[in-house]
Formats: C-alpha cells, sequence, structure tokens
C-alpha cells in the first residue's frame, strides 16, 4: 500500500510516525554502544584477572613451573587473557560496523524527513492559500450580485414613482446596470479561479502529496532495514568471534586434561629429597655389665669421647625435624642444604653460569665480525672502536668460567660424598671411644650446624687437633663453624649446674641463633663448663641463668690445672 493514495490525508501523523522511528534508531544505537563499554570493561577485568595470578618474578616461579597442575593454571590464564582480547574485538567491530555507520546514517535520515517535511508544508500552504483567495472571490461575487438585486429593485421603484424625475430614473437605471455589470465581472472571476483551484487541488491530493508521501514511506522502509542490518551484524560480530574464543577453552581444556597427579607427587619427591638414609635401630646400651659404650656408627646421636654420662640423660638427635632459626638466603655454596637439594642448586647454577657464557660468546663473535668489517670497510666505522667492549667481554668470560669451577669443584665434593644405592644399609658395630672423630667424619649425614642446616665438610685433622689441645688456636677463623652439633644435652631446672673448669675470651662475635647456643661478643670474658669434646664445641656460663655452646674456634681457653689434668 501507498502512504499517498491511503495516508493522503494523514500529515501530521506521519510526522509523528518517522519522528519515532528516528527515536527508535538512536535508541537502538544508545544500546550497542551500551554493549561495548560492557565488552571494554568486561575484557579488562578479565586482563586484570589474569594478570593478578600470573606467577611473579622469582625463585617461587620457578619451582612451581614444575608441576603440571601448576603449568596448566598458567596455561589456563594465558588463554584467558587471549579470551578477554575476543572481548575486545567484539566492542572494537561494534563500534566501527554498528555504532559509527549508524550514527552517521541517522545524520543523513534527519535531513532527508526534514526536507520531504518541509516541502510537504509548503505544498500545503500553497493550497491553503489558494483555497482562501477562491473564497475570497465568492464573497465577491456574491456581495456583488446582493448590491446588483438592491439597484435594479430601486430602479423599478423609482420607474413606477410618477413624482420622481425623469433624471432621476435614468440614473437610477445607470446604477442598475452598472452593478449588474459589476457582478458579472465577479462571476467571471469566481468561476475563473474556481476552475483554477480545482486543478491545483487536484494535483495537490493527487500528484504532489502523494509524491512526498512516496519519498516518506521509501525512507522509512530504508531506516527499518537498516535497523534489521544492524541487529544482523550485532549476532555476526559475536559469531566472528567463536572460532577464537573456542581456541581459547579447548586451550584450557587441553592443559586441564595434561595434568598428571603421579609425576606432580614424583616432583614432590625430587624437590626435597636429601639425599640421606634413614636411621637405623638404636642400640641397646647395657650399663649393667663393665664395658665401654657401644654405639651405632651411623646412629643419629653423636657421642662425646672420654665422657660417661648418667643414665637418661643421652637424647637421640632427630635432626631432619630440627628447624632451621636462620631464614637467611644461606650460603653461596648451597651448604645449608641437604645433599640431595645442594647438588641440585650447584647443577642449576653450573647451568645458568653457562648460559651467561654462551650469552657472552655470542656477543663476542658478533662484535669480531663486525670488526672484520670495519678493517675491510673502513668507511663503515673504525675497527678499535670495538675493542674496549671486546676486552669487556672477555673479562666477563673469564669471571664466569672461574665461576663455574668453582661450583663444579663443590659439586664434586657433593656427588663424591652422596651415598649410593646400593649402600642402603648403615653399618653399626663396637668401637672405642677415641675413634669418635673418625666415624664422625665419616658420618656426614649426621651433622648439622648451629644453624640448623647440613653440610659434609669436615676437616679430620682439625678435628684431631682440636682434640689433643684444646686451648690453642693457632689460626682461628670467624667464617669458620664447626660441622657438627654438640649433644642435645637438656638444660632441666632440676639439674645440678656444672662446675667450672676454666675460662675463655671470644676473639669473634656469635649470634648463636639455634637451641642449646648462646650470643657472645667479641672481647667478652665466659667461663668455660664443659671442654670440647673433638665436635668442634665449648660449653660456657656467663651466669647462673646462662649457658650454652659456642664455636671452640671463636674463643681463647684457659683451664684450670686441675681440669687439664683430669
Amino acid at each position: 500500500m501507498s502512504w499517498g493514495t491511503e495516508l493522503w490525508d494523514q500529515f501530521d501523523n506521519l510526522e509523528k510516525h518517522t519522528q519515532w522511528g528516528i527515536e527508535f534508531a538512536e535508541k537502538y544505537n544508545k544500546f550497542v554502544k551500551e554493549r561495548s563499554e560492557i565488552e571494554i570493561n568486561y575484557a579488562k577485568q578479565i586482563r586484570n584477572l589474569s594478570k593478578k595470578y600470573q606467577p611473579k618474578k622469582n625463585s617461587r616461579e620457578e619451582e612451581e613451573s614444575k608441576y603440571t597442575f601448576c603449568r596448566a593454571f598458567f596455561t589456563t590464564l594465558n588463554e584467558l587473557n587471549d579470551y578477554a582480547g575476543q572481548h575486545e574485538v567484539i566492542a572494537e567491530n561494534l563500534n566501527s560496523q554498528i555504532i559509527t555507520e549508524l550514527s552517521r546514517y541517522l545524520q543523513e535520515l534527519k535531513t532527508e524527513r526534514k526536507t520531504h517535511f518541509h516541502d510537504g508544508r509548503k505544498a500545503q500552504q500553497y493550497i491553503e492559500s489558494s483555497w482562501k483567495q477562491l473564497e475570497s472571490c465568492k464573497r465577491r461575487f456574491e456581495r456583488d450580485c446582493k448590491e446588483a438585486d438592491r439597484a435594479q429593485q430601486y430602479f423599478e421603484k423609482m420607474d413606477a414613482d410618477i413624482n420622481v424625475t425623469k433624471a432621476d430614473v435614468e440614473k437610477a437605471r445607470q446604477q442598475a446596470q452598472m452593478r449588474h455589470q459589476m457582478a458579472s465581472d465577479s462571476k467571471g472571476d469566481y468561476s475563473s479561479y474556481l476552475q483554477k483551484f480545482n486543478q491545483e487541488q487536484n494535483d495537490h491530493y493527487h500528484t504532489i502529496i502523494p509524491n512526498i508521501f512516496q519519498k516518506l514511506q521509501d525512507m522509512e522502509e530504508k531506516r527499518i532495514e537498516r535497523i534489521g542490518a544492524c541487529m544482523k551484524t550485532f549476532a555476526e560480530v559475536d559469531r566472528q568471534v567463536l572460532p577464537i574464543v573456542g581456541k581459547c577453552l579447548d586451550g584450557m581444556t587441553t592443559a586441564a586434561e595434561s595434568i598428571e597427579p603421579k609425576t606432580d607427587s614424583q616432583q614432590v619427591v625430587e624437590s626435597y629429597k636429601s639425599g640421606f638414609e634413614p636411621p637405623s635401630d638404636v642400640e641397646f646400651e647395657d650399663y649393667g655389665q663393665a664395658m665401654k659404650r657401644t654405639v651405632s656408627e651411623n646412629s643419629l646421636s653423636n657421642s662425646r669421647e672420654g665422657k660417661e654420662k648418667p643414665a637418661g640423660k643421652s637424647k637421640p638427635k632427630l635432626w631432619p625435624f630440627i628447624k632451621n632459626k636462620n631464614k637467611g638466603s644461606g650460603p653461596e655454596d648451597f651448604s645449608h642444604l641437604p645433599p640431595e637439594q645442594r647438588r641440585k642448586k650447584l647443577q642449576g647454577k653450573i647451568d645458568d653460569l653457562n648460559k651467561d657464557i654462551h650469552k657472552e660468546m655470542d656477543q663476542r663473535d658478533a662484535l669480531t665480525k663486525m670488526k672484520d668489517v670495519y678493517i675491510k670497510n673502513p668507511q663503515m666505522g673504525d675497527p678499535a672502536s670495538v675493542d674496549p667492549r671486546l676486552t669487556e667481554i672477555g673479562q666477563n668470560i673469564e669471571k664466569l668460567q672461574a665461576e663455574v669451577q668453582k661450583f663444579e669443584g663443590w659439586l664434586a665434593e657433593v656427588e663424591e660424598r652422596m651415598p649410593s644405592k646400593s649402600d642402603s644399609h648403615r653399618r653399626s658395630g663396637l668401637y672405642e671411644t677415641q675413634s669418635t672423630i673418625a666415624v664422625s667424619n665419616n658420618c656426614a649425614q649426621d651433622r648439622e650446624s648451629p644453624d640448623g642446616s647440613y653440610t659434609e665438610e669436615q676437616n679430620t685433622e682439625t678435628q684431631v687437633k682440636a682434640n689433643i689441645n684444646i686451648n690453642i688456636n693457632p689460626n682461628p677463623n670467624p667464617n669458620t663453624i664447626p660441622t657438627t652439633m654438640p649433644d642435645d644435652e637438656e638444660f632441666d631446672d632440676d639439674d645440678e649446674p656444672l662446675a667450672t673448669i676454666g675460662t675463655c675470651k671470644a676473639l669473634y662475635p656469635f649470634e648463636g641463633h639455634n637451641e642449646g647456643t648462646i650470643a657472645v661478643a667479641e672481647g667478652e670474658l665466659l667461663y668455660v663448663i664443659e671442654e670440647d669434646k673433638g665436635d668442634g664445641w665449648t660449653r660456657v656460663r656467663r651466669n647462673q641463668d646462662e649457658e650454652g655452646y659456642v664455636p671452640t674456634s671463636y674463643i681463647e681457653v684457659n683451664l684450670e690445672p686441675n681440669a687439664k689434668d683430669s
């Protein structure tokens, strides 16, 4: 149906309807804008979420990456980040394919509608003006006819009156004739204008208005078609990213399926395996017979040479359960770690250093080639300008190689002292108390430093010298701490305090973080209550309430004569 023929008299309603259509298009455009903003904000929140849970750049990241479930989670975070990117693509396409285009189209639509209704109003005003002119002609013709009738009646009255002069009668006759002529002229004008108006009215309602309304109908149909296309694009924008979104979800699924519980549980073994052997059974110590005390060679308790302990006072040390009070990064050679973990750390350090060496060598090769090019083509650069950098790289390589040799030496020591897989049972037997020094050197796994760490380094010669002459320290070293903790004798309040057997002076400060040790300051004077039994520790007392062990190499000991004789 055509608006021009069916709605010829609905100009005002069509004007309202087309205005509502434009407002609807603007509302839809606003809806798409808000959807685009939601996609942008959602993508931003997803990216922030992914970034928040990304692994931090620290040593913990390296540990977490060993486990399949952690790697799967990191993969999920990366896929989620890509997933957020697809929502940004949706927002971008909504802006470029709908919002921008529809906004421009609405401006054109408003201009076109304004033009059509301007032409319609102009045509409407013209036909209304013609109607007014027709009415004016009609009223003038009517007035002239009435005037002619009155003039005719007056002439007839004058002509019938015998008392009226002929001159008056003639005047009345002329007036009547003039009025009749004016009425005739008005009639002609009215008739002529009426024909003109009817033609104009016919053109208005059958040609001009239908053409304008047809243009408005075409405009409205194009608007509706454009809205439909935008709605289709609205769905296609989402459909276009579905393949990539599907790949992101597939990546998450694949990552989840790659998790291997058994592999992760085995990784726990690899990460925390110490390399030590479990302790063997504790030997029965028979105090009912006159015999020397026997200890297991690989027992976890360290005996004190030449000293009989009262029954119930000696307690075996379960070193695997002693917590380190020092939370620092540890020494450079990782001696604070168990053998297996120390070996892994040293090997990792060597691998990192070798990578650095390769990088430096690659830079050296590149600079060497550049220098050769400069030598062959001096115009490209000065060969001498490369020499300082080459020298610097050479020095860096030498330093790195020296570091590698140092760590390889430590690694060799660890591998040499680590127990072999075939040595699954530790030996035990009788031995004299005087041989404790040799036993302590062979049982690396029973050693513990004061800071609660484990080490395998032990100097037999130093141990022997310490047993032979306690008060002699020809070359004390403050950086050397005995690798064997003294036997854990409990300091119960009910125990009788040990008698003083001498004095000592602290040569170096000692912090004494671990249980059983005591902190001392350089130059501090203390009482000796128990001498070094070959394990590198001397028991001292500051007052009646404070006593503990300090490294023998940190102090200068002066024993009383009777203590030396005994």
